[in-house]
């Protein structure tokens, strides 16, 4: 190769590392033989291969700069050692970031941030309606106390791993019809981490982290429901290598209530009448959901609340109390629907059946027919008119 090296690339002899490569990239682009089959483009590539090869290299471009030849005196040629990176004729193409030979990914870091934890927490309809704080016991990886995160026993450190030489990565070269293309794995040595663990924590095994069960105080926000996470930021499990922790979610879910339930922010209940109290109407004292809450003698707060039950209410007949449901995550608050049943009753005893026989006959409902809706039709009637609409 009788032309300058860093004319072949378009670069001054004082260009870096980066320049170098940008510079070979666009080249690549431009004289791959799969994009330019022909003979004399081919032939340009392999030089521009082979430059790029000794420029990437400092040990071989100092060489170069000297005078020597940095390929040892080795036969020219493409395929007898004009060796180059896989990884950079694919990093011409697809514009990676990965490198070359001399530029490869580097040490994977064994510091990483931990991840996320979840755990579920059941609590009362009136404490996810008005809040509540509750101490939590968890089972989390936490800071090694022995080795604070660096996975070696005391008074020892990470070395470099001698396989790599501290790179993480080591080179495989396979000959192709292009060439020696070198492709980068991690070093199985060290793991991809560049350095090992001579003497590991006891305590950790090396992985900078234990395990612990410890209590944190979370606070539940007011309004939530089944399904809501609260988040917890950095009380997860922490990273290896005493990595930064992730974040803890608390799951909530509701527990059944005896008298209300929930749709949304809304509380709904059934209170079941005589038919008695439904025909003459009454006044029932009903708790409402703040009764669950324990509150000062002095607080004002509202524990019961007077339904008026006009008379003559029906059975299914819905009273909407407004503002007294579960409160919003982002302010208002929901209604309580209260929903009447007219019970009837199934056993009467001699004096009672008379009274009622005696109040039917006052109202004239000895032999009651029945009320059907207008427009109402049997199964046969709509059939008939079905098949005669006329």
């Amino acid at each position: 190769m009788s032309q300058d090296l860093y004319d072949l690339l378009g670069v001054d002899r004082d260009a870096d590392a980066d320049a170098i490569k940008k510079a070979y990239r666009r080249l690549a682009r431009k004289l791959h033989p799969d994009v330019n089959p022909d003979p004399e483009t081919q032939e340009k590539f392999k030089e521009v291969s082979r430059a790029y090869e000794v420029l990437s290299d400092p040990q071989k471009r100092a060489a170069y700069d000297r005078g020597g030849d940095p390929f040892g005196g080795a036969a020219g040629g493409f395929g007898q050692g004009a060796g180059f990176s896989f990884t950079d004729i694919m990093d011409a193409f697809f514009g990676g970031a990965g490198g070359g030979a001399a530029a490869g990914r580097g040490p994977r870091p064994r510091t990483r941030r931990g991840q996320d934890a979840l755990i579920r927490l059941e609590v009362d309809l009136a404490e996810a309606a008005f809040g509540v704080t509750r101490d939590l016991t968890v089972d989390t990886a936490v800071l090694c106390g022995t080795c604070q995160g660096e996975g070696t026993a005391t008074g020892t450190h990470p070395i470099p791993c001698e396989t790599c030489r501290g790179a993480g990565e080591v080179a495989h070269v396979q000959r192709s019809f292009l060439g020696e293309i070198r492709t980068l794995r991690p070093c199985a040595a060290c793991r991809g981490f560049g350095t090992i663990i001579p003497e590991p924590c006891r305590e950790c095994s090396g992985d900078g982290r234990v395990r612990s069960r410890r209590t944190i105080t979370v606070k539940i926000p007011a309004g939530v429901d089944s399904g809501t996470r609260v988040q917890l930021s950095e009380q997860g499990e922490v990273g290896p290598g005493g990595g930064p922790p992730g974040d803890l979610y608390v799951e909530i879910q509701i527990a059944r209530h005896d008298t209300f339930t929930r749709h949304g922010n809304d509380l709904h209940c059934t209170v079941t009448l005589p038919m008695s109290a439904a025909a003459l109407g009454t006044t029932l004292t009903l708790p409402t959901l703040e009764a669950d809450v324990e509150q000062g003698a002095d607080s004002g707060v509202e524990t019961t609340f007077e339904l008026d039950i006009k008379p003559g209410t029906q059975s299914g007949t819905e009273q909407v109390l407004r503002g007294r449901g579960v409160p919003g995550l982002r302010g208002g608050r929901g209604d309580l629907v209260v929903t009447v049943v007219v019970e009837t009753p199934t056993r009467l005893d001699e004096r009672q059946e008379e009274l009622l026989r005696e109040l039917a006959a006052l109202r004239g409902e000895e032999q009651p027919s029945g009320h059907v809706r207008p427009g109402s039709k049997s199964v046969f009637g709509r059939l008939r008119d079905a098949f005669n609409p006329h």
